[in-house]
């Protein structure tokens, strides 16, 4: 899965690929951010990419990434929540 930083405006609706932004690898970027992200939308006007986060550092800043989400996504998405309510193999 890739994630590149992003800028991103409410009003007016406004995603941008961020200046000078290098794609990572997106469960390398939720480990930095302590798993502390949160889908904001899709982003249907960007090429490559299929959702926009927000990941929350120590201080609860914002920075904004592309994610192009495959099924490996939703397949770590609920690893982590049944992970989170306890629940053991």
């Amino acid at each position: 899965m890739q994630a590149i930083q992003a800028e991103y405006t409410q009003d007016p609706f406004k995603i941008e690929i961020r200046d000078k932004a290098e794609v990572e690898d997106w469960p390398a970027v939720c480990r930095r951010f302590n798993d502390d992200v949160e889908r904001v939308c899709d982003a249907e006007d960007i090429p490559g990419y299929t959702g926009l986060y927000q990941c929350f550092d120590d201080y609860n800043n914002k920075t904004y990434y592309l994610v192009d989400e495959d099924k490996a996504l939703f397949r770590m998405r609920r690893r982590h929540f049944l992970d989170n309510i306890g629940y053991k193999e």
